[in-house]
């Protein structure tokens, strides 16, 4: 089983550590397309209309700063530095030592700046999201999936690919139909289906714990996970078509 993640936009800094190193990050053959991303970050981080350009407010410019740092800023592990709801629900800080060994080797991030990681990668707080147009490098989502393709794909082999990003993360790669499932969360209300944006991160965040630390093997097939998912949420699945995968649609209160 593979989990895809998103990153948090919000981060928290190591406060101590040494740099991230290119050698360590898993996917060594990104390292190019990564260079080039981090060089034009922090050219744009540099330029006055850093703002406009990386799509955040005033109130970020510390953020911002920071991404001129990024070669000597003390690093640590993605789980660590990814700050947000959905890490939150996962909860890697209270796994035991053998579920977090799991969650290491199971989990991906797919990064507007790393392409995609480990969840154990160390790696610093920066500011970036795959929506961004970069200068001198173009839209991410467009240049990830370019790079994304083989690695990803050789990566997942056949095992079950749960995907918990996010609609501009997700389109960065496409796992292979027949053996993905992505993850919605719903709310009821009037007995219609609506999209709920905060509570599915939060959703995602507690499915990727629950699949790490249940009991038994893992899922391997979109109706395992659907029987999976059903030991703590109402849910259905939309099965996969010859260019879509399985869509896993969790109910939630």
């Amino acid at each position: 089983m593979l989990i895809l993640l998103p990153p948090s936009e919000g981060k928290s800094s190591a406060r101590r550590g040494t740099p991230f190193r290119w050698d360590e990050l898993l996917f060594p053959e990104l390292n190019e397309a990564r260079r080039a991303v981090l060089a034009g970050l922090q050219k744009a981080s540099d330029a006055p209309d850093a703002h406009a350009v990386l799509g955040v407010g005033a109130s970020l410019a510390g953020d911002i700063r920071r991404n001129l740092l990024l070669g000597t800023a003390p690093a640590s592990g993605a789980h660590s530095i990814y700050s947000g709801v959905l890490y939150e629900a996962l909860g890697y800080a209270t796994l035991t030592p053998a579920q977090k060994r799991k969650a290491r080797s199971q989990c991906i991030v797919v990064s507007g700046l790393w392409g995609a990681i480990g969840l154990g990668d160390r790696i610093p707080a920066y500011r970036l999201s795959m929506a961004v147009d970069l200068p001198g490098i173009g839209r991410l989502t467009t240049f990830w999936k370019q790079q994304l393709a083989a690695p990803l794909t050789r990566h997942a082999g056949h095992d079950l690919v749960v995907d918990c990003r996010s609609s501009t993360y997700a389109a960065a790669w496409t796992p292979p139909p027949q053996n993905s499932a992505a993850v919605n969360v719903f709310a009821l209300r009037g007995g219609r289906r609506t999209v709920v944006s905060h509570f599915a991160k939060h959703t995602r965040g507690e499915l990727a714990r629950h699949l790490l630390t249940r009991r038994g093997a893992p899922p391997a097939t979109p109706a395992a996970l659907l029987a999976a998912t059903q030991e703590k949420w109402t849910a259905d699945l939309t099965p996969a078509t010859a260019r879509k995968p399985a869509q896993l649609n969790i109910l939630v209160e």
